[in-house]
């Protein structure tokens, strides 16, 4: 990732006459991407022949000199500390617990290179910047809040990386749903998942006719408190796939209250995915006492159950978590 500006000064070999500007320059510098590459060729960073060089798709010729304005990646510049306000649940020289408000990125993406968590934790402690990912062992989505686990040593972040795999870590989700349940109050689904064939952004309860699945995907989920317009559940993660809960309930016929991308409705106030961390349990990394951590519902899911006619009581929900 480039962290300074540098102009490369570059001649076209006789095996690429011909070739399209962005296709020569991803072979002459391959430490970049071609994507990027010709992003700077829109932006006016590469010249050709002594005048500039707007078109990717120009075809080049043997001879042809080219000086092209490396300028510091999206990447190089996401991965610097930016101080925010952390919720910190928990914090010791190895383990950080935070309360993730929903809207906030975990990690730099396209479209989402500066204020991420990532950028918080590297301001929150100098030791984030040796660890990878700053310590982030597991994400929520931008828009499901709760709580979240984080190392703040390697020895933890290895441990804590082993114990999820491992299944050692107990997370559990309270989430808002359409429609009336119906059926066991308790249901297993045990549906694998992969990217939608349909839509690459979604992710799907993937079963090919030649046999083939997505990755094995397992969530348990309890009813809580129902009517007949919505239904409020806890859900018990067993493995961590990308949008888990989001999709296996979709595929129950119980899409999140607020979540559009798998087929639910804002309603009663709700514009994001009504889903929040709301209980963690596990070993500590290094020390292995015993730890389990609660994080109440934030104010919008409040509101909404209320709306919705659901009761939620904190203690009585919080005892029908699975033990």
């Amino acid at each position: 990732m480039l962290l300074d500006v540098e102009t490369r000064h570059l001649e076209v070999p006789a095996e690429m006459h011909g070739w399209r500007a962005d296709q020569a320059l991803a072979h002459l510098i391959p430490e970049l991407s071609r994507s990027y590459l010709k992003q700077l060729i829109v932006e006016g960073a590469a010249v050709l022949r002594g005048a500039p060089l707007r078109k990717a798709s120009v075809h080049l010729a043997v001879g042809d000199r080219l000086a092209v304005e490396l300028r510091p990646t999206q990447q190089a510049q996401a991965f610097v500390p930016q101080a925010m306000a952390l919720d910190v649940v928990f914090e010791d020289a190895h383990l950080l617990v935070i309360h993730k408000p929903a809207g906030l990125v975990v990690h730099p993406a396209a479209g989402h290179w500066t204020g991420t968590l990532l950028n918080g934790l590297l301001a929150h402690h100098a030791g984030a910047a040796g660890l990878p990912r700053a310590g982030i062992v597991h994400r929520l989505d931008k828009d499901t809040s709760g709580l979240m686990l984080v190392g703040k040593s390697r020895p933890a972040v290895e441990a804590l990386t082993r114990a999820i795999a491992a299944r050692e870590v107990d997370r559990q989700y309270l989430a808002l749903a359409h429609g009336a349940w119906l059926g066991e109050s308790e249901k297993v689904v045990d549906q694998p998942i992969g990217r939608d064939v349909h839509n690459r952004l979604r992710m799907a309860v993937v079963r090919h006719a030649d046999g083939s699945t997505g990755k094995p995907a397992q969530t348990t989920v309890r009813l809580l408190e129902g009517t007949q317009d919505a239904c409020l559940v806890v859900c018990k993660l067993h493995t961590g796939r990308t949008h888990q809960i989001r999709v296996h309930m979709a595929w129950l016929q119980h899409p999140l209250v607020g979540d559009t991308v798998y087929g639910g409705r804002p309603k009663w106030g709700m514009a994001r995915q009504a889903l929040h961390a709301a209980r963690l349990r596990l070993s500590h990394p290094i020390t292995g006492e015993a730890l389990v951590f609660r994080s109440p519902l934030p104010q919008d899911m409040l509101n909404a159950l209320g709306q919705s006619g659901l009761r939620y009581n904190g203690p009585r929900v919080d005892g029908g978590f699975f033990e």
